[in-house]
């Protein structure tokens, strides 16, 4: 694995969506599904609005490792669920950064159900 640059991060972290795929057994990539993401520190975090019932998140745990797509950046990555200690943050960050959309939206995604599916999204070289 390698680290985000700082032109990454802002143009990922300031996408509105980001759409990721993951790849299946055969090695074909899957369709992209179009998910918020949001940034702490220099870190970047995705979330399943259904919990770990989410087709994209099951099938992106299988092999942790996907491909995103967001703010004119392409990469794969490597995903891994996060620390507990960063879901405070990466709740504000969702709040901050979507609360436009209303609490309608935003509460599911700061909810037990999606909290318990944050995963680090990490580039790959």
């Amino acid at each position: 694995m390698t680290t985000w640059t700082s032109d990454e991060l802002d143009r990922i972290g300031s996408a509105d969506e980001l759409r990721i795929t993951s790849v299946r057994a055969d090695g074909t990539l899957r369709p992209y599904v179009p998910i918020w993401v949001v940034r702490v520190g220099d870190d970047l975090y995705v979330r399943s609005y259904r919990g770990a019932d989410g087709g994209w998140f099951r099938h992106l745990r299988e092999r942790d490792r996907g491909r995103i797509k967001a703010g004119g950046v392409e990469r794969e990555v490597a995903v891994a669920a996060a620390a507990d200690a960063v879901d405070d943050a990466v709740d504000e960050a969702y709040r901050g950064k979507y609360g436009r959309y209303g609490s309608r939206l935003v509460d599911p995604m700061i909810a037990a159900p999606a909290r318990g599916t944050t995963l680090r999204l990490a580039p790959l070289s």
